[in-house]
């Protein structure tokens, strides 16, 4: 009962002292998080006017933001009472187990860092790789968001797009269009080739320089193969291909080149009765 009494007799002051380092924790963790939120909106804004690219822009602010974090939560730790200086200690002598534990993150991490560092993508282009495709919106410490054509978000882990190839289909301002037209043997060849060329003059998708090629490639089973290649804008690479096929059929068509399509003949032999 004594010892009740005097429990009690020191309760207010208890009270009083630790709950005021509560009090003081919860702000501290409140005015923490808000300055890591101030600390990320100032770095893009910054970094935004001094136009760095967006990759690079999105990668540094979420590590200021985790940065101001981590110290965030060591000063509210530390203003409860616990010895943040036992705290690195420990979290010191579990790093080897963490780091084994976290290994997929870890990569993860690393592999971000070298994606800021060399470049091989930026937000806005269009890529291929880890067996997927689309525009890169993000790019952040341990995942790539992937905008894909039929606007689905992918987000692949960055380790398995740095330790694959990487097919960057927007990192040069132009691209070539391969294009393989068929047309029977009947066909006249140089008449061919000249409507062929007739209508990549004629497109305002195709650039004067590099200049196209169209040229004889094969004598296939059933028809002459001519390559068409002309180049264009990266931006314009779809539109431009969709156009130059439909402008190629309705020319041969209006030229009479036939373009023939697979076919088998076949024979049949009578065998006389016995």
């Amino acid at each position: 009962m004594e010892n009740l009494d005097k429990y009690i007799e020191q309760a207010p002051e208890l009270i009083l002292t630790y709950g005021l380092q509560v009090v003081f924790a919860i702000i501290i963790f409140i005015i923490g998080k808000y300055l890591a939120n101030v600390a990320k909106k100032l770095t893009t804004k910054l970094m935004n006017k001094r136009k760095i690219d967006k990759t690079v822009v999105s990668f540094v602010a979420n590590m200021a933001w985790a940065l101001v974090f981590v110290f965030t939560v060591i000063a509210t730790l530390g203003q409860i009472g616990v010895q943040t200086a036992s705290l690195v200690a420990v979290i010191g002598a579990a790093g080897l187990a963490v780091g084994l534990a976290l290994q997929g993150s870890l990569s993860n991490f690393a592999s971000g860092v070298l994606m800021v560092l060399f470049r091989p993508c930026r937000v806005g282009d269009y890529i291929e790789a880890a067996g997927i495709a689309g525009t890169v919106d993000e790019i952040t410490i341990f995942s790539t968001k992937l905008r894909t054509p039929d606007n689905k978000v992918i987000v692949a882990p960055n380790s398995s797009i740095m330790n694959g190839t990487i097919t960057n289909y927007s990192a040069m301002e132009t691209r070539r269009i391969d294009l393989v037209i068929g047309v029977s043997y009947d066909a006249d060849l140089k008449q061919t080739k000249e409507v062929l060329k007739q209508v990549l003059d004629n497109n305002a998708y195709i650039l004067k320089d590099p200049a196209y090629t169209v040229a004889l490639t094969e004598l296939a089973d059933s028809s002459v193969n001519f390559v068409v290649r002309p180049w264009v804008k990266g931006s314009d690479y779809w539109p431009a291909r969709f156009e130059i096929l439909e402008q190629i059929k309705l020319a041969l068509d209006e030229n009479n080149i036939g373009i023939p399509y697979p076919q088998m003949d076949i024979y049949v032999k009578e065998t006389p009765a016995a």
